[in-house]
């Protein structure tokens, strides 16, 4: 089971890519939306976990979302994941989820990435205004 943990705020053609290419490496992936006191969302992540299901084909069977307050981490060991799915945009996104990774590889929790499609808005940057999902047709596997 892998873990793709993220705000959604909002979820993105190339979220929603990253999941499509996770749910074909993975028996179940759960899209995880991180409740963070630091961040101001548009939308309560009750409201953010609606519109990442109704994001999600009917035939995505393996495909979980959940909303979490606390560490990725603590959320992966209560639910026996193994993986995380991270997806970057850029070499500096690496970095920093590289350091991260190797904290989770501590806890026995191992980081798949995925490099974001360059067709998906890659020059995005976390934190500033995206392009809703339904706005540009991601390809879906």
């Amino acid at each position: 089971m892998a873990v793709y943990p993220g705000t959604f705020d909002a979820f993105t053609p190339g979220h929603r890519d990253l999941v499509a290419r996770a749910r074909v490496m993975f028996d179940q992936i759960i899209v995880l939306l991180a409740v963070n006191a630091d961040k101001r969302p548009t939308a309560e992540a009750t409201t953010r976990a609606a519109r990442v299901r109704d994001a999600m084909p009917a035939a995505w069977g393996n495909v979980e979302v959940d909303t979490w307050t606390g560490l990725t981490t603590a959320y992966c060991l209560r639910r026996s994941a193994t993986v995380i799915v991270c997806g970057v945009r850029t070499a500096a996104d690496l970095r920093h989820e590289y350091q991260l990774a190797a904290m989770n590889e501590q806890l026995g929790i191992q980081t798949v990435w995925g490099a974001a499609p360059s067709a998906a808005g890659s020059h995005v940057v976390n934190g500033r205004t995206r392009v809703p999902l339904g706005t540009v047709d991601p390809p879906v596997a």
